[in-house]
């Protein structure tokens, strides 16, 4: 069905896939501003949160910023398995940095913040990107601000970035937590994109996909970001199952009636399974 598909619509890729190399990637220009915040912190040795609710495009604005990071004397280390205790928390970051994995927490820390401290006498910044923050365990949480503090809390030797759902800034704000949300330079939120946006989306996708002509009608992709609600993930996934559709019904063009059919269709499904 995909080299079917391609060789329908000829196009040289999947069009709404998420396997797309970091520099083709497409952000409107209220993420690009947040991209632009966050990699100036960065810069500055600051550390920054960013929420936004699933599929809003969070990874897109991560990936944003590591692509540009990567041209700067920044060492970045992700980090997405955030449902761990703080011993195992340091566990994996110190495997994620390619250090032992000593016994004890204590043990731990000191490898890495002994880490942190050679990289910065490399004249490198650490940068620790910890996604799905949200799920950080509270004994993590709790910990997180002494990792970023250097001699007396007088250097900034590590950026830390944390990336969750809007829970997150939640307990962020909460007083036990007040030592880490102070330590946070900048506060990020991202929103869905708006119709104007989608349609930038859904076009800058199909042309980067090898397409020579509209694979959408306008009144199509208007509501197709009705039906999203401007979420990219699922803008992804609809847009995909529209063309499916499309190539089934011998058609050159997605319009509002095939989209129509699929949203129903997955309605239904979702009936059934209830």
């Amino acid at each position: 069905m995909p080299n079917d598909l391609l060789n329908y619509f000829g196009l040289e890729r999947p069009a709404f896939s998420k396997e797309i190399d970091d520099a083709h990637l497409w952000l409107p220009p209220s993420k690009h501003s947040v991209v632009e915040r966050i990699c100036r912190a960065v810069e500055n040795h600051k550390s920054v949160s960013l929420v936004g609710d699933p599929g809003v495009g969070k990874t897109c604005v991560l990936r944003a910023v590591r692509h540009r990071l990567a041209a700067q004397p920044v060492r970045l280390t992700y980090c997405h398995n955030a449902t761990l205790g703080r011993r195992d928390f340091y566990r994996h970051l110190c495997l994620a940095l390619g250090l032992e994995a000593k016994a004890t927490v204590g043990s731990l820390f000191w490898a890495v913040s002994t880490h942190v401290e050679q990289l910065a006498k490399e004249s490198l910044h650490p940068v620790l990107l910890l996604d799905e923050a949200h799920l950080l365990h509270q004994d993590t949480l709790d910990h997180l601000h002494i990792l970023l503090n250097y001699h007396w809390d007088a250097k900034a030797l590590m950026s830390l970035i944390l990336v969750g759902l809007p829970e997150m800034e939640d307990r962020l704000k909460l007083r036990r937590n007040r030592a880490l949300y102070s330590r946070l330079y900048r506060r990020e939120r991202i929103e869905p994109l708006t119709p104007s946006d989608t349609q930038a989306y859904v076009e800058s996708r199909i042309e980067a996909a090898g397409a020579t002509r509209p694979l959408f009608a306008r009144d199509a992709v208007a509501m197709l970001h009705e039906a999203t609600l401007g979420t990219m993930r699922d803008i992804d996934r609809l847009a995909s199952l529209c063309l499916e559709e499309a190539m089934r019904q011998n058609r050159q063009l997605v319009e509002r009636d095939i989209l129509l059919s699929v949203i129903e269709r997955g309605h239904n499904k979702a009936e059934g399974l209830a």
